[in-house]
């Protein structure tokens, strides 16, 4: 292997979900073995990868923004290598090259090739790997991290849920899972690395499975591990929740309580027409388990607005789920009719104004419900994981509850990875302020 100084370097930029983010450790991971140094510098950059998202229409065509100010900026470097990963590279293919002369595109199933179509393009040739695979984990790859102290650990892949209004299923194929030793070595491997958090990834982790082990099992024995580790999981689909599932949440103290459980409406018309395979009824009774089972527990959601066929009643049963659950915080969007979906058949036929109020209504709601919730932390003292210097403010920290909200607070002599108890004095919608008590470790 050559020098560090002669290895060429790579640039990823990530867009999209927090898989994306574990993908790009998995390819940093491929092409540092293969020879490539990675760089924080674009301009350094011999070959520059675009990690993409194609979830919603905004997300592609910031893409494509993206592209043609790269290629401008970059044309001084003749033998640059410019490629397009992930989700969008699986659903556009060739129209990638065709419209922006990228030298490769290469879909989630397909990193194991990067080094062949590197080398590839660098002699001239364009490359193509979008190929879909019913068994690629890449268990057996390690995840180029830089230092830190939260890790994603992506624990399956693809998706069976077919909602239909989503492209994951055709952009990341069927559902399949690493085993459950590799992943809690790996999360071992991180303990020793100095890692305090680790969050275990999966479009619909619920499903997970090992032969005999479920999700909840892998839970426990991540959790098992190393008793100080934080432990968070993403993303719930509702009808996979099972029971034994918020009993392991609750057993274990390291296992931080905060569920995202995407609802995506409160309209059983409108779940039917997503393909959600849940009610509401059935939903607010799984809400109700887990807020009994497990005290304290933060929720989290997503909801679309101005689906298809979305009437007002659908839409005032949306807000009024959200006032029941109460949640703590949520993801909102306006319906993005996605090309190759089942809901895509359906027409986008509710007006563009009509799911911009909509949207707007739900934003100002869950903004009211959050500070609501927030403000009954006020006098209270809650544990802090430190992440790093505020947005605002370097005489200033931020970090993160056990129910994932934001707390800020005074810098101190603390540091990334401290656990703190912070006293809160005052609250946003979005945020948590306070003072320091008393470092725990």
């Amino acid at each position: 292997m050559e020098d560090e100084e002669n290895r060429m370097k790579v640039y990823i930029e990530t867009y999209g979900c927090q898989m994306n983010l574990a993908d790009t450790e998995i390819v940093l991971g491929i092409m540092n073995k293969s020879g490539y140094s990675p760089t924080p510098t674009i301009d350094d950059a011999d070959v520059i990868l675009l990690n993409t998202c194609s979830v919603r229409e905004h997300a592609e065509e910031k893409i494509h923004q993206r592209l043609g100010v790269i290629k401008k900026q970059m044309s001084d470097k003749p033998d640059l290598v410019v490629g397009v990963l992930g989700c969008m590279a699986e659903r556009l293919r060739s129209s990638l090259i065709d419209r922006h002369k990228v030298d490769i595109v290469v879909g989630p199933d397909e990193y194991r090739k990067l080094p062949e179509l590197l080398e590839g393009a660098l002699a001239g040739s364009q490359g193509i790997g979008v190929r879909l695979s019913r068994t690629e984990t890449y268990d057996d790859i390690a995840p180029f991290r830089t230092e830190g102290v939260s890790a994603w650990i992506s624990v399956m892949r693809g998706c069976d849920k077919f909602c239909t209004f989503c492209i994951v299923p055709f952009t990341r194929g069927r559902e399949r899972s690493r085993t459950l030793a590799s992943v809690v070595s790996e999360v071992e491997q991180l303990v020793v690395q100095g890692f305090r958090e680790v969050t275990l990834l999966g479009q619909n982790v619920n499903s997970y499975g090992d032969g005999g082990n479920d999700f909840a099992d892998l839970l426990s024995a991540v959790a098992r591990v190393d008793s100080r580790l934080r432990v968070r999981f993403t993303t719930s689909h509702p009808q996979d929740l099972s029971d034994k599932l918020i009993e392991t949440i609750a057993t274990y103290d390291n296992l931080c309580k905060y569920i995202h459980l995407p609802v995506q409406s409160g309209s059983d018309h409108i779940l039917e027409a997503m393909n959600r395979t849940y009610t509401r009824g059935h939903y607010l009774a799984l809400v109700d388990r887990i807020k009994s089972q497990i005290p304290g527990v933060a929720l989290s959601t997503d909801i679309i607005a101005g689906f298809p066929t979305e009437t007002e009643e659908d839409h005032r049963e949306t807000l009024s789920l959200m006032e029941e659950v109460g949640y703590d915080g949520a993801y909102m969007f306006k319906y993005s009719p996605r090309e190759g979906t089942p809901a895509f058949r359906l027409g986008d036929d509710v007006p563009e104004e009509v799911k911009t109020r909509r949207l707007n209504e739900i934003i100002s709601l869950q903004q009211k419900i959050s500070y609501e919730v927030n403000q009954s932390m006020v006098g209270k003292t809650c544990e802090v994981m430190v992440d790093g210097p505020s947005r605002k403010s370097d005489l200033q920290l931020s970090g993160r509850t056990d129910t994932n909200k934001t707390v800020v607070f005074p810098t101190g002599t603390l540091k990334q990875g401290d656990v703190v108890r912070v006293n809160i004095n005052r609250v946003s919608s979005a945020t948590l302020f306070g003072d320091p008590v008393y470092k725990l470790d």
